[in-house]
């Protein structure tokens, strides 16, 4: 049977809980949200409207050992390095950037080389000596892409330990000393993009899809045979989701200060995941086309148990262990553990269809350390990946990039993105050799 009815791409299936409480379950990207050919949406007014392109700002603290992250050769026969390895399957879809410039990073002021650098990573002014100086680079292109999103942007975190000064911990900025902490707790990101908190929800003693099952049910019938078979799929993923939010110990309920001693939580692995599976849910509903997530923090002090490093701290073995062929591995194993969780975010985007592409090819996914040679704290050459199609940026290369910090940001925002900026700090071209 054939469906010609076409379905808003920013339909929700809506229900109440019990204590009155509206759950929100936004929709896949559904065929019937698109023209004939997948190119575009098909609008009600009968006008296509493009397909939104949707930015990601990645982030973990500290830096690399560069002879283990960067490759020796440029263009697009570049080696996959040690730590690159968990993106070789996705070497088309990446573009790997070395050489970029910190500028603002080497300003005069107070802070330590962390401060200064995480000020200028993100927007590109020097420290203020309380936060950063200006408007991080995700919130600038969210002011000008995603006004018309349930959220504008999305903070998410993943590692718990709120030690430190506040540059050190957030990484988006809505302006001047005026930080948008991340949420890092899966339970309250998931009630968030959920929308509810009602008892039964939290405690997980009933799913939020009974809430809406009625209306899945009545959109089920009204869709054609693929898009049933897609809508089935996300609410299995989401009900997955829901359980494996629900099975988390109590220690993942609440934000903790430095660890003790031992203290550390195990399984950090399984929290990022399950932030960058509630992360590609917003994005893949349409509930948000910006987002920043912050793995580890500025000059973290992790410890790797799930890898067997607990010997030091990760701010620790960045300094006191990489002066030796053995401590510049354990780095090595670190920096490579980083780049497993983003290649697991690139792999999700691209498993989701879009039009006629995927998720991945509307996306810019920027990864980020606040170092390059995190030893000697330095900021002349950082290392980044964009992962994505959106706006025909050109991936499969490894470039080394003869600008500043906000001479990226200024390229990808306006001619990958699409955010009209106009300008950013430390900004005075637009960098050849992306799009």
């Amino acid at each position: 049977m054939a469906y010609s009815q076409k379905l808003s791409r920013r339909t929700f299936l809506r229900g109440i809980g019990l204590s009155g409480a509206a759950i929100t379950v936004g929709l896949p990207p559904l065929e019937q949200m698109f023209n004939s050919n997948g190119t575009a949406y098909a609008a009600e007014t009968g006008a296509a409207e493009p397909i939104e392109t949707r930015f990601v700002l990645w982030f973990n603290g500290n830096g690399i050992v560069e002879k283990y992250w960067i490759p020796r050769q440029d263009g697009e026969g570049f080696e996959i390095t040690p730590c690159l390895k968990p993106l070789a399957r996705f070497r088309d879809d990446i573009h790997v950037m070395s050489g970029v410039d910190n500028s603002a990073a080497r300003s005069s002021g107070p802070g330590n080389g962390h401060h200064k650098s995480m000020s200028g990573l993100v927007s590109c002014e020097g420290f203020s000596g309380r936060g950063a100086g200006g408007v991080s680079i995700d919130q600038t292109i969210a002011q000008r892409i995603g006004n018309n999103s349930r959220f504008r942007s999305l903070q998410i975190g993943v590692c718990q330990e709120s030690f430190g000064e506040s540059i050190q911990r957030n990484m988006s900025w809505a302006g001047r000393d005026r930080p948008l902490p991340p949420e890092m707790i899966p339970r309250r990101l998931f009630d968030r993009l959920f929308g509810t908190k009602d008892e039964y929800w939290i405690e997980r003693k009933k799913s939020i899809l009974d809430a809406v099952s009625d209306e899945a049910k009545s959109l089920k019938n009204s869709l054609g045979y693929g898009d049933q078979h897609r809508l089935e799929e996300y609410l299995t993923s989401v009900r997955s989701l829901e359980r494996s939010v629900a099975s988390l110990p109590p220690e993942y309920s609440q934000i903790v200060e430095q660890p003790s001693e031992g203290g550390d939580l195990k399984d950090w692995p399984r929290i990022a995941k399950l932030q960058t599976d509630l992360l590609v849910h917003a994005l893949a509903s349409r509930q948000t086309r910006v987002a920043s997530y912050m793995l580890t923090k500025c000059q973290g002090l992790s410890r790797f148990p799930w890898m067997g490093y607990t010997y030091n701290r990760h701010h620790g073995y960045t300094h006191s262990q990489t002066t030796s062929p053995a401590g510049q591995r354990i780095m090595r194993d670190i920096n490579r553990w980083h780049v497993e969780e983003f290649a697991y975010l690139v792999a999700r985007l691209k498993s989701i269809p879009e039009g006629d592409g995927t998720l991945l090819d509307n996306t810019c996914a920027l990864f980020m350390h606040e170092h390059a040679e995190a030893n000697s704290h330095k900021n002349s050459g950082l290392a980044m990946i964009a992962a994505g199609h959106a706006g025909n940026m050109k991936t499969g290369c490894h470039t080394r990039v003869t600008g500043t910090v906000g001479d990226l940001y200024l390229t990808l925002a306006e001619e990958v993105v699409g955010a009209p900026i106009g300008k950013f700090p430390t900004a005075d071209k637009k960098l050849t050799g992306i799009v």
